[in-house]
């Protein structure tokens, strides 16, 4: 299984964007991001050639759609961003987390049935 490519914050917007509803002309995309087209055009080309989207030919139109899914991008980012600042261990980030954010208790709840299902050998 193929994983993702390094994806940019800019290029993150692109792809968010793709996620809601593909395909996709570059101008919807700088429509809906609300960046000038040219600007689109050169990420779309950047991501095209990072193999994190594909494109079809209708016309003179092409149209865009992502080739990985939203999740898989996140589990990428995630693991890269724990590896990078955390030293890829889990425990450290969680607890930066838990002491230097204010959490309702909703989330403190939420938090704990997360624990709970894992622990349980429970995935998503």
């Amino acid at each position: 299984m193929k994983k993702p490519p390094p994806i940019t914050d800019s290029e993150w917007s692109i792809m968010k964007v793709l996620w809601k509803k593909q395909p996709l002309t570059s101008t919807q995309i700088a429509t809906q991001t609300k960046s000038h087209p040219q600007t689109i055009k050169t990420f779309l080309s950047r991501l095209v050639k990072k193999k994190a989207i594909g494109y079809e030919k209708t016309g003179r139109s092409f149209y865009y759609r992502t080739l990985f899914s939203e999740k898989e991008c996140q589990r990428h980012e995630s693991r890269s961003f724990l590896n990078r600042v955390f030293g890829g261990s889990l425990r450290p980030m969680i607890s930066h987390l838990v002491e230097d954010e204010s959490l309702s208790q909703r989330e403190i709840q939420e938090l704990k049935a997360l624990l709970n299902k894992t622990s349980r050998g429970g995935k998503e």
